[in-house]
């Protein structure tokens, strides 16, 4: 397999454990004290887009000779004149044609489309015990920024507090603390998307949703994601825990409700219990039956009352995807959400993460190809999100120029969730008595964070800028990790920015696939894009012989 670098030299930064081609460590941890390029960008902000120590050094790139098919082999083109996509009342003189000037904000949806203020939108963060710990910093950051938060599956089923009554819930206060966070802050921008799965369709979750909170929540139908094959997992410490969840209808494993099981567990030989979920579509023969299931399950949601509803799929084969494409397309779904291998997790088994499924550049290119297959016959194509291993401005820009005109957003998992963990450690050190409350990790800064400020004003570069939109007074309410996202997001937003005006575009509505190229002859194969030096080559040809 190919090895990303562990250290940027002209960046200042370096991954605590072995990186994935995101730039993020295989292993992302809630205590890291850095110093990844996702990490000190939640502190620096923008800042991060260049090299550091400016007066003393002079850079090279090392990233021109690519092997492999993947994201990395992709090239984002540049032109050399023109500009398109400038704001109303703008101009194409070059006082108008500031990257500063490109837009971001974008939309999705059929019906009642949703707006965001930066083309991107979180993976899905569930029952995980860490989604739950850092959901208000999550949570505040993205309504702030104003883009989109998935809720995923299995909040409600885990939740020792809810109640359930034949079977299907009436009171969750996980779930209700989750919506009503976000909606705190949100403005306008961006949207929560509750995910089902089959224990949530089971307990009724959607029934809840709608009942208590309206169609403001988007909800979300589950297939699959790019991390695993299989059910969503979390583990649990406590075998009353183990017992509650088998209780609620889970498989656990191992079973804690056998004799030897329990002894193993006193005696310490085992220390833990897996929770799973169940597989969907198990006693589904063909693919007319999968098709019949799906679009009677979402009547079934249109009926209750949901405006707006979305599908989430994993790094399955090609069948599955041209599914995914076409019921999501026919049903007329807001969005449909396209995971490739490798994606993040809160908790897969390793091996299957390494092994299995179909890597995110292959998945996306045929995602792109179908789709184009089915706009070529008439039909409006389901509004889609790009997943699987982003973290930074470019893997944006890729992201959705390989997939144009049909991809409305990139979704990041783990990238999104660095700066609610970053935020929180700070935030315990610099308030000792909101530590438990945020989940903070540290006693006292680590170098990495002194060598940036000691104070919130110093250490985030977005302080002020969040200050200025909240007022003094609300600012004091903000969880620090909530800050961590804004200034994560003026970074990523700002390079995304640059990229596009780059490539003479000025919204990021107007990307295309002409802006990217293939680095190498297999990626250009496998993506459908043209090979760098064949691009406008017959222009190039032309003007010479002219």
């Amino acid at each position: 397999m190919p090895e990303w670098p562990k250290s940027n030299d002209v960046l200042g930064t370096v991954n605590r454990g072995n990186p994935a081609e995101s730039g993020l460590c295989t292993l992302c941890r809630c205590d890291c004290a850095g110093k990844c390029e996702t990490w000190m960008s939640c502190l620096k902000g923008r800042h991060m887009l260049y090299p550091r120590d400016f007066g003393y050094v002079t850079a090279g790139a090392d990233n021109t000779t690519h092997v492999g098919v993947n994201y990395n082999a992709l090239r984002i083109q540049g032109y050399n004149y023109g500009a398109t996509g400038l704001a109303s009342g703008k101009t194409t003189d070059p006082d108008n044609c500031l990257f500063t000037n490109v837009s971001l904000e974008t939309s999705f949806g059929r019906n009642k489309p949703i707006r965001c203020r930066l083309p991107l939108m979180t993976g899905a963060l569930g029952s995980t015990f860490i989604a739950a710990k850092y959901w208000e910093s999550f949570a505040t950051g993205c309504a702030l920024v104003g883009i989109p938060i998935v809720v995923g599956e299995n909040v409600v089923g885990v939740d020792r507090q809810s109640i359930l009554k034949g079977g299907k819930i009436t009171v969750s206060p996980e779930m209700d603390r989750r919506i009503e966070i976000y909606n705190r802050y949100y403005d306008g921008y961006g949207a929560i998307i509750v995910q089902l799965n089959v224990e949530d369709a089971r307990n009724a979750v959607a029934e809840y949703i709608i009942q208590k909170y309206g169609d403001d929540v988007c909800i979300e139908l589950k297939w699959g994601q790019g991390a695993k094959n299989i059910g969503g997992e979390i583990e649990v410490k406590s075998l009353d825990y183990a017992l509650f969840l088998k209780q609620r209808g889970y498989l656990v494993d191992p079973d804690p409700e056998l004799p030897e099981v329990q002894a193993a567990f006193q005696a310490g030989g085992i220390k833990g219990f897996a929770r799973h979920s169940r597989l969907g579509y198990t006693d589904l023969p063909s693919v007319e039956a999968v098709r019949q299931n799906f679009m009677e399950t979402v009547d079934y949601l249109r009926k209750l009352g949901f405006a707006r509803i979305s599908l989430k799929t994993g790094s399955y084969g090609m069948e599955a995807l041209a599914m995914a494409i076409k019921y999501a397309t026919e049903a007329e779904l807001d969005l449909l959400t396209i995971d490739g291998s490798g994606g993040g997790t809160g908790m897969s088994p390793w091996n299957m993460m390494q092994t299995w499924g179909v890597p995110s550049i292959l998945l996306h290119s045929k995602a792109y190809e179908y789709a184009s297959l089915l706009a070529a016959r008439g039909k409006r194509v389901v509004d889609m999100s790009f997943a699987g291993g982003f973290a930074r401005e470019d893997h944006i820009f890729k992201a959705l120029a390989l997939g144009a005109p049909y991809v409305k957003l990139v979704c990041m998992g783990r990238a999104l969730m660095i700066p609610g963990f970053l935020g929180a450690n700070i935030e315990g050190v610099l308030k000792p008595e909101r530590r438990e409350a945020v989940n903070g990790n540290w006693d006292t800064l680590p170098k990495t964070v002194r060598e940036v400020g000691e104070t919130p004003e110093e250490i985030f570069a977005g302080y002020e800028s969040l200050k200025a939109k909240l007022g003094a007074q609300a600012m004091g309410e903000v969880p620090f990790g909530a800050i961590a996202a804004w200034t994560l997001a003026d970074k990523l937003g700002a390079g995304l920015q640059q990229l596009l005006a780059g490539a003479r575009k000025f919204s990021v509505t107007q990307i295309a696939r002409e802006d990217l190229a293939a680095a190498n002859r297999e990626t250009a194969r496998e993506t459908g894009l043209p090979f760098i030096t064949e691009v406008l080559d017959e222009s190039a040809r032309r003007i010479l012989l002219a």
